[in-house]
């Protein structure tokens, strides 16, 4: 379930106050421990004990070592099955949180808090958790349900707008794939802060939660979320390879842009709706430059995507704007040709 917070949290001060929680462990990183710890202390009731549990911030750190830590830290601090995980921050800290709670003895329950944009409309929500292995996105994970999901939108005006910008890209691809009319109004916008996005998020959440009860394990209409992830998880693992992170958002923008080039090439859309979505995207992200990145090293990364099938790539591509097909199986040349047309939009 859902729940946009009141100002003084009384949503959640219920939940606890009807569930029995023996302790409460809240997992931050720097910025949401600076930014938004102390609005949640500030409003959370509870006589229960808590627990801070700070990792850094980054994608870097979502990786076994962070995650060994954790647990250790639970169990150095006697956390049982009936404890309490809140996870407030971010995607690394939703997909981390989330992790470890349903890992740890097997599984304790969580709470998302999410304080990003990318967070709120897409990370926090469907029951995905995950860490990175080796570079390669979410390579390790579990499908396991928060209790809840808490939504603050004022914490939305502590994000600097790269991260705003990054959610915004989620936004994009949840109109393109299930509602044009979406997708037509977020393209409306001009100005990307909190109050232009604000009124736009519970549509986003709602195209978001709509396909995950349709599909929970992902075996069917839940792939078509992964439209843009598929080049975009590739050149993100490559710059997160090279000790040059990106925003998850940023990667997926390049890959929706790749990918609706790849859905023309394939015939799946036309060359209007393909130009009319590259322009669009362009308009709110800058180009990234993947020059160093060989044709050679996407592909083997794509090669290892979790939605393939007989070591065959399967991707999520644009049937129409506000449609989407899954398991399409593209042509090598054209996905190549996708990623010289990406490089060219640069000359």
């Amino acid at each position: 379930m859902i729940t946009i917070l009141n100002d003084d949290f009384s949503q959640l001060n219920t939940f606890l106050h009807e569930k029995s929680f023996s302790k409460i462990f809240i997992l931050v990183d720097e910025n949401t421990h600076e930014y938004c710890l102390p609005v949640l202390l500030g409003n959370m009731e509870t006589d229960l004990g808590f627990e801070i549990l700070e990792i850094e911030a980054g994608e870097e750190m979502k990786n076994i070592q962070t995650a060994n830590q954790l647990w250790e830290i639970l169990t150095e601090m006697q956390a049982d099955r009936k404890a309490l995980v809140i996870n407030l921050g971010g995607g690394v800290i939703t997909d981390m949180g989330g992790f470890i709670s349903s890992t740890y003895k097997r599984g304790v329950q969580f709470i998302n808090i999410p304080t990003t944009l990318l967070s709120m409309c897409d990370a926090s929500i469907g029951g995905k958790t995950g860490i990175d292995l080796m570079n390669y996105k979410n390579m390790v994970g579990t499908f396991a349900f928060p209790e809840q999901i808490f939504i603050y939108p004022k914490f939305l005006e502590t994000l600097p707008f790269k991260e705003l910008r990054s959610g915004f890209a989620e936004m994009l691809k949840h109109g393109l794939i299930a509602d044009k009319a979406h997708w037509e109004s977020l393209i409306q916008i001009h100005k990307l802060d909190a109050e232009a996005i604000v009124t736009h998020i519970q549509t986003s959440m709602d195209i978001k939660q709509d396909v995950v009860e349709k599909d929970f394990h992902e075996r069917n209409i839940r792939k078509t979320l992964n439209f843009g992830h598929t080049i975009g998880h590739s050149v993100e693992s490559l710059c997160l390879s090279q000790g040059n992170p990106i925003l998850h958002g940023e990667a997926v923008a390049m890959g929706m842009i790749c990918e609706a080039h790849l859905a023309y090439l394939e015939d799946l859309i036309s060359q209007q709706d393909a130009e009319t979505i590259v322009e669009n995207l362009q308009r709110y992200y800058p180009y990234l430059d993947i020059s160093d990145f060989s044709d050679e090293s996407i592909t083997a990364l794509l090669l290892n995507d979790k939605k393939n099938t007989d070591s065959k790539i399967n991707f999520s591509l644009l049937s129409g704007i506000g449609s989407c097909t899954y398991d399409h199986q593209c042509s090598q040349e054209n996905i190549l040709k996708s990623l010289e047309f990406y490089r060219k939009l640069n000359d």
